[in-house]
């Protein structure tokens, strides 16, 4: 005889799988669809029991968060900086991008353990290379911030044929702006990859101006 499971029993289900489960519908519906019942019946589960993984609906955000954070951290400590911060950002731009749906909320201290360990992994790379603790914090700031703003503005633009999408700037005055109406043609200047890498390349350039 099968015992139906008591209310808040826990189904097999791990933490990683929860929080994975709880992108991909913030992805379809947005932060605002995304809900303790609605995340248990894609998983399958009373909402009661995803309490065992997050307390609340704020700590499951904070999860989410952990997971592309988390994701973006080398399998091992990199002694080269550069190639550390290189590889940090073009990790967390690939995962933003995969999860779009988190980018409203992304923007929040590190509170659980996991994205703490991964700001406290590149601390660790950057002091070691000789960039004293606040120089080092700052730099790991102002990337992570630049990558955020990037992404957000990738998938805003991409959505939309609006003003500053280039459906709307070819339709611009040509004789007034023909530089810009010629990136539009040509494709010069353009392409999201190639631009993210171009300013990746150029903060790294000038933090090391800043390491004593």
């Amino acid at each position: 005889m099968s015992l139906k499971r008591q209310r808040g029993e826990r189904a097999g289900l791990t933490r990683e799988q929860v929080l994975d489960a709880a992108l991909e519908l913030a992805d379809e519906s947005g932060l605002a669809g995304l809900t303790m019942r609605g995340l248990g019946a894609r998983l399958g589960v009373e909402a009661m029991t995803l309490y065992h993984y997050v307390p609340n609906k704020e700590a499951l955000v904070d999860g989410m968060v952990e997971r592309l954070f988390t994701a973006a951290q080398p399998a091992a400590p990199d002694p080269d900086w550069r190639a550390h911060l290189r590889g940090y950002a073009h990790d967390l731009r690939t995962a933003l991008l995969r999860h779009p749906g988190i980018l409203p909320a992304v923007v929040r201290p590190a509170v659980t353990p996991a994205t703490l360990d991964a700001v406290e992994g590149g601390l660790r790379t950057l002091t070691g290379a000789g960039f004293p603790l606040g120089t080092a914090l700052d730099v790991l700031n102002t990337l992570t911030l630049f990558v955020l703003g990037h992404a957000a503005a990738e998938v805003g633009i991409s959505a939309s044929d609006g003003p500053g999408s280039p459906t709307w700037l070819a339709s611009l005055d040509r004789e007034r702006y023909p530089l810009i109406l010629e990136s539009v043609r040509s494709g010069a200047g353009t392409d999201d990859t190639a631009r993210f890498a171009f300013a990746v390349e150029a903060l790294i350039g000038g933090f090391s101006l800043h390491n004593r």
